[in-house]
């Protein structure tokens, strides 16, 4: 999965500060000179979007090369919500008087794409859950932490600009810990199910020796040549004193928030269904990450059909393999200690092979690729134990950054190898990296570049990657196939799991018993993905739905084109617009469609 902010209601990272910008307030959002015409308005609203993106995420501003903001950081406080709320209104109103008709094919789709955005933005304000500023997948500390992973640091103005923003995590922290007593206060509380490890998160970035921090890791790459050893040594103090003086105690203060004032208010249900407006708030989640007008009720049945429908297949290749049911062949497979490694160097080894053989492949099923590389690294140790399999975190090539697929080495006698392929084919390419780092080299405007990843098709397109993984040759044994399998059948139960926990009152109980009965999963990845499910409502259903409509348009290619279809240049019609919603990319791919069979006509 793509790894991104998460707080229930928003998706992408936000961050405050519009008083530096002319779109400060409502008014300022309504152009004070004439424009020649709707083409004209639209590109000034487009303009004025992708100025607020970039103020309210300064960091990654800095990522992306604006620097105006280097010396703040994103704010999470009510205020700041309000204010954004505000803007996205302000922003809509603009776009909603420009009249479609007048605009030309590719701006009408920029249109859309930003008016759903917006909307997005202003409906998620109206639900008390935007107080949730945490998940067992995402919390303020594991963000903050992880800060430096996403900046650049070249020279003296990158340092002292990433000194000067850890030295505002108190602030932070306390902002943070202030909104959710209000969360407390409101009935906006995880449920007592999943927060079991959550502490260890937070009291595991606490560095006795602060040259261990986390934080501190910028500081042991080598020095930029535009600093001194004098201003390097100080730099290096300077960082030492704010972990230990500020940092620390921050982490520690929040620890003891979350022992002492939230675990005891702890929910008991399971389903935000329970919570304050939870019911509508689930429809809106649904809507969000599924990008159709699916209910909870048929999210649920579709679930049931694929699960049965996966299950048929994984008993036909038990039985080809000599087992007398997939039970067996699972059980066979998770007794067979050559399906396992008991050291986390070994499965990173075994992954780094997978994903070599797999970029060898690339050539013969994409004619497009990005030019930004991807690394693998393991999960951070605080958190490997409460959190899913593995996840991606894109990179920026103008930062000097590369793309990451993060593996989880923790609980080893629990990450079968027979997971590795399709996990590696999801996660770095031709899935989530891919993808996306194909994303921000297109010639899209820079708000779709960069700011812009709809649920359905990032994630759809990381399952069909998996499914893509059968011609690629990827699946070369029965146990990696039946690996595959349970993949899918992972995601298919989740669109069971996670609707039947929020909208038909499942407890934790009866969905890890679900997800034990129908696939191949370890008892701590089930448990560490039903906690996901719990704590971030709706996230799940998009994957399987992305996947389905994507092969779904690529059958319809392929009857439509016949012998002259030709998968690279499927894929590219599939990602050479960027993330969209299902609904455009059906419009994209039936307009490529027509023009590969208007190209082949004598």
């Amino acid at each position: 999965m793509r790894r991104s902010m998460n707080n229930r209601v928003r998706s992408a990272k936000w961050g405050a500060r519009l008083v530096a910008l002319t779109l400060l307030g409502s008014a300022a959002l309504v152009p004070s000179v004439a424009i020649a015409g709707p083409q004209e308005d639209y590109a000034a609203v487009e303009h004025d979007y992708e100025q607020w993106l970039l103020s309210e995420s300064p960091e990654y501003a800095t990522a992306l090369g604006v620097r105006t903001w280097d010396d703040q950081v994103s704010d999470p406080s009510i205020a700041a919500m309000d204010r954004r709320a505000a803007a996205a209104a302000a922003l809509m109103a603009r776009l909603d008087a420009i009249p479609a008709a007048a605009l030309d094919a590719a701006t009408r789709t920029n249109q859309a794409i930003l008016h759903r955005q917006l909307s997005a933005q202003v409906e998620g304000n109206r639900f008390g859950q935007r107080l949730m500023l945490f998940s067992t997948y995402y919390s303020w500390h594991q963000g903050f932490a992880g800060m430096s992973e996403n900046l650049p640091f070249a020279n003296a103005r990158d340092y002292r600009s990433y000194l000067t923003r850890i030295a505002q995590y108190p602030r932070v922290n306390d902002v943070s810990i202030d909104i959710t007593r209000q969360a407390v206060a409101g009935g906006y509380v995880l449920p007592c199910s999943v927060l079991g490890n959550f502490s260890r998160s937070i009291t595991g970035l606490i560095a006795t020796d602060p040259i261990q921090s986390r934080i501190y890791e910028p500081f042991t790459r080598a020095r930029p040549v535009d600093i001194s050893e004098a201003d390097w040594t100080a730099m290096q103090a300077e960082a030492r004193d704010i972990i230990t003086t500020k940092i620390n105690p921050a982490f520690d203060k929040e620890n003891r928030f979350f022992v002492d004032e939230y675990l005891p208010h702890c929910a008991a249900n399971d389903s935000v269904s329970a919570e304050p407006g939870g019911a509508a708030y689930y429809a809106f989640r649904v809507a969000q990450e599924t990008t159709t007008n699916m209910t909870p009720q048929q999210v649920h049945d579709l679930g049931l059909s694929e699960v049965a429908r996966i299950r048929a297949e994984m008993e036909t290749l038990a039985r080809a393999s000599g087992y007398a049911d997939r039970a067996a062949m699972i059980a066979a497979m998770r007794a067979n200690p050559a399906n396992f490694v008991s050291d986390p160097e070994e499965l990173m080894r075994r992954t780094a092979r997978i994903t070599r053989r797999i970029d060898g492949l690339l050539p013969r099923y994409f004619d497009l690729l990005p030019r930004t590389p991807y690394t693998i690294r393991e999960i951070p140790a605080e958190t490997a134990e409460q959190t899913t399999t593995a996840y991606y975190s894109g990179g920026n090539m103008a930062a000097g950054i590369a793309g990451t697929y993060y593996v989880n080495t923790s609980k080893l006698d629990q990450r079968p190898l027979w997971e590795i392929p399709a996990l590696s084919l999801h996660e770095s390419v031709p899935g989530h990296h891919l993808q996306i780092a194909l994303q921000q080299e297109l010639s899209i405007p820079m708000w779709r570049r960069n700011f812009t990843g709809f649920t359905a098709f990032t994630e759809g397109w990381g399952l069909y990657s998996e499914h893509l993984g059968i011609e690629m040759g990827m699946y070369d044994s029965p146990e990696t196939n039946m690996g595959r399998l349970s993949y899918e059948m992972w995601r298919a139960c989740r669109l069971v799991v996670d609707t039947g926990i929020h909208a038909l009152n499942w407890d934790k109980a009866r969905a890890v018993a679900f997800m034990r009965d129908n696939s191949a999963l370890s008892d701590a990845n089930i448990d560490a993905e039903v906690n996901r499910y719990i704590s971030w409502p709706g996230q799940a259903l998009g994957y399987k739905i992305g996947e389905l409509r994507i092969l779904a348009l690529r059958a319809e290619a392929e009857r439509a084109l016949g012998t002259r279809f030709d998968v690279r240049r499927f894929h590219h019609a599939v990602l050479g617009q960027g993330s969209v919603p299902l609904d455009v990319l059906e419009m994209q791919i039936r307009d490529w469609i027509a023009a590969e069979q208007a190209r082949a006509a004598p």
